[in-house]
């Protein structure tokens, strides 16, 4: 793309003085949005409030500020919402929240020539406002940007940016989303939207940005645009696209097992007593074999191989891996759509993702391409299958996996499903007391104890089985859990509670993200869950929200990442193992949540990797982690958390493969292997050979143990039976000299792990 830009910092022409202090924009946005809030709440007679101070604004943060204003922004019932960014229509600016009303006008005051001005752009996550020149607004049906102008409330530096004599500028689409509903063309802008989405011609949101992108997408799709209607064009006008022959039942794969999206749901327990399953696009049939094998009811369908199958409702239904293989774009769509209107509960989606080799003998075609056996593929990227997913079904799907997402039908549901994402694994606390009157009773309390661990709190009525038995014997929860606390120690009671607040702050967090539900919106087990640990929904939420705005800042990140207790630590990063995931610093786990939530977790990930000084997570697979004392890394998948883009790198071919060693250090102290991986990394060091970090190189690796005379059997380390007997001699006395050092250097450290000990039995295992 061609444009011009030029920088203007605000403060080298207009002066800001204010009381003879210079202020910012943002600094006066924050001046003015406290006497507003000021003024609110002396006019509320019934609240006795004590107002803000106006020295209070030194107190204020840009994270506060910005929170307060996405908040707006989201909420709003006018304006085009996206995850960074709002965007409405200068007509509709009256219309918004009184205090994005302060915000923008502390940016227009300081800037010129926006008066033509068609839109404007809040930024979410940064203190930016961004004025849109779209001058064929109301007469273009796709505009192009012809310029904007950019300002930064924090600091009041202006940017130009100059798109009129661009060969590739970007358009506009779906046009009523930046206006109210009383605008004059509203009802023209909204016929042209509802048409182009019938066409897919809006699905495919990669290309169709720029000018260039969106009239190839129209060529292909045998369609223009004149007068904000969709008009097909004469076969004629079209004869030049050669359309080849595919051949989409060969795609279908042969399986002797679970498809993954099947599997990921019978691995989240989503499958109950009864539940009916559906696989349209069914292809061969495994998945529904299977299905049937496991006692549930299943069936499919298939246009080539099961054309027969009539196509019935089910609870689960599967459309994994066909929207990718259908070429036509209202095809694909009507297949998406389709499979949701035989949906009950839960919808499973899934299609390729991420392109890795274009020189696979494939070419290009439409919006993906043919491969040599003529079959087509379109391969999504991540988010954009997200997109489509929502935009096609007008949903909030959920990631699970690369390329598979849940839809579910109640929405109530779905969030339970979310929130069951970040709940720790958590033990009933043991008895520690023998009291006679809860031994009397230990039976009838246990699955009180069970709820109180798994919820954090008591139950409410109607959530407990065993209510009618329990309170008939104590009258109330309150009386049987005292006789509980009798029992047990109080403290591994609010460790779980605790522990559950920082689960649910969480999920909160991440839902801020998007659309929160309002508490109706909420499952009921979830809604007694805020009830009764943060009391009510505001307070929690508010708390949530200070989270995620903390994550705005590096060094939290950063210091998080020095201070955890567990995982290996390198300059800038943090590499933790899956199992301990919930164990870290809930700003930890949100902070992976943000990269989860939206784009899912590579299947299988053995290593995630919390990058400190850029915001970005890495999930690593090594897929023999537990049997092989220093497994080879196999993908590596790095979502970059500013732009949400995806990076995918397959190891499983490379010559030369990075290698973990010290395993101990990624899992914590109660996974199964740890001791097995502790006691082979002593060794390890005792011989000197871990220099350095936690990753190597496989061939380099392989020579060093050469070299050093070992080699490594079940997580033990052995001499070489052939190696150099005077080699090994001055070896064997490099090691023991240094733990000699080591013993001296931290005697009582080396006596509590019992290495000394450790070193001696070595030497007797590694006598082959």
């Amino acid at each position: 793309m061609n444009y011009d830009t030029s920088t203007n910092t605000i403060l080298d022409s207009d002066s800001l003085e204010n009381d003879e202090k210079l202020l910012t924009p943002l600094m006066i946005f924050a001046r003015e949005v406290l006497l507003y809030e000021n003024q609110a709440i002396s006019e509320q007679d019934s609240v006795k409030a004590v107002p803000y101070q106006l020295d209070e604004i030194t107190n204020l943060c840009v994270d506060n500020l910005l929170g307060k204003v996405a908040r707006c922004c989201r909420k709003s019932q006018v304006g085009k919402k996206l995850p960074t960014a709002f965007y409405v229509h200068v007509s509709a600016l009256q219309t918004l929240n009184p205090i994005l009303g302060i915000y923008e006008n502390c940016a227009r005051r300081h800037l010129e020539n926006i008066d033509e001005a068609t839109l404007v752009k809040f930024s979410l996550h940064q203190p930016k406002i961004s004025y849109l020149f779209y001058p064929d607004f109301d007469t273009d049906a796709h505009p192009a940007l012809q310029a904007s102008i950019q300002i930064n409330l924090a600091t009041g530096e202006v940017k130009y940016f100059d798109y009129s004599n661009s060969e590739n500028p970007p358009v506009l689409h779906r046009k009523e989303t930046f206006v109210a509903a009383d605008y004059p063309n509203y009802e023209k802008f909204s016929r042209l939207t509802r048409c182009e989405e019938k066409w897919g011609l809006l699905d495919n949101t990669s290309v169709i940005g720029t000018r260039e992108g969106w009239l190839k997408y129209l060529g292909y799709c045998g369609v223009e645009i004149q007068d904000h209607a969709v008009v097909e064009r004469l076969k004629q006008e079209n004869s030049e696209l050669s359309v080849p022959k595919i051949e989409r039942h060969k795609a279908a794969m042969v399986r002797n097992s679970l498809s993954k999206p099947v599997r990921l749901v019978l691995e989240a327990d989503l499958f109950w007593d009864g539940a009916t399953f559906f696989d349209y696009g069914c292809g061969y049939g495994w998945d529904v074999k299977c299905i049937n094998e496991e006692g549930y009811a299943a069936s499919g369908w298939d246009p080539y191989y099961q054309p027969d199958t009539p196509r019935i409702g089910a609870d689960i239904v599967n459309i994994g891996y066909v929207i990718n293989v259908i070429e036509s774009l209202g095809e694909r769509r009507e297949a998406l759509l389709n499979a949701w209107e035989l949906t009950k509960s839960l919808l499973v989606v899934a299609a390729q993702v991420l392109i890795d080799d274009t020189d696979r003998g494939q070419i290009a075609y439409g919006d993906g391409v043919i491969t040599s056996r003529n079959t087509f593929q379109k391969y999504y990227e991540q988010e954009e299958l997200k997109v489509y997913i929502d935009q096609v079904l007008n949903v909030d799907a959920i990631p699970v996996a690369l390329g598979i997402y849940f839809v579910f039908r109640d929405a109530a549901e779905g969030e339970s499903f979310r929130a069951s994402r970040f709940r720790s694994h958590l033990s009933t606390p043991r008895v520690r007391s023998q009291v006679k009157r809860f031994e009397d009773y230990a039976e009838m309390l246990a699955p009180l104890m069970a709820f109180v661990s798994d919820r954090g709190r008591l139950p409410v009525k109607g959530e407990l089985a065993e209510e009618s038995v329990i309170k008939g014997e104590f009258h109330s929860f309150n009386r049987a859990w005292r006789v509980i606390l009798q029992a047990t120690d109080a403290d591994d009671w609010e460790t779980i509670a605790d522990k559950r607040r920082q689960d649910l702050l969480v999920y909160l967090a991440l839902n801020g993200l998007g659309d929160r539900p309002s508490m109706r919106r909420l499952p009921a087990q979830i809604r007694n869950d805020i009830k009764g640990l943060f009391d009510n929904y505001q307070k929690a939420c508010t708390l949530a929200d200070l989270m995620l705005y903390s994550l705005g800042k590096a060094d939290i990140v950063a210091d998080c990442c020095e201070d955890s207790a567990i995982g290996y630590k390198q300059p800038g990063s943090l590499s933790v193992h899956v199992s301990v995931l919930e164990e870290l610093d809930p700003l930890l786990r949100l902070y992976e949540g943000c990269a989860n939530r939206t784009i899912g977790r590579l299947d299988g990930a053995t290593i995630i990797k919390f990058h400190a000084r850029k915001p970005q997570i890495s999930y690593l697979f090594y897929p023999d982690f537990e049997t092989n004392p220093h497994p080879a890394l196999h993908t590596a998948m790095h979502i970059h958390l500013r732009d949400l883009s995806v990076s995918y790198q397959d190891y499983s071919d490379v010559y030369n493969p990075p290698v973990l060693v010290r395993k101990e250090a990624f899992v914590s102290p109660n996974y199964p292997h740890y001791e097995k991986f502790a006691k082979l990394t002593r060794q390890e060091e005792k011989l000197g050979i871990l220099d350095g970090g936690a990753v190597k190189k496989y061939r380099e690796w392989v020579k060093c143990l050469e070299e050093n005379c070992v080699k490594i059997k079940g997580h033990k380390l052995f001499w070489r039976s052939n190696a150099d007997p005077e080699r090994l001699k001055m070896l064997q006395k490099a090691a023991s000299e240094r733990q000699q050092k080591k013993i001296e250097l931290k005697p009582g450290k080396i006596e509590e792990t019992g290495e000394g000990a450790e070193g001696a039995e070595e030497e007797k295992e590694e006598g082959e």
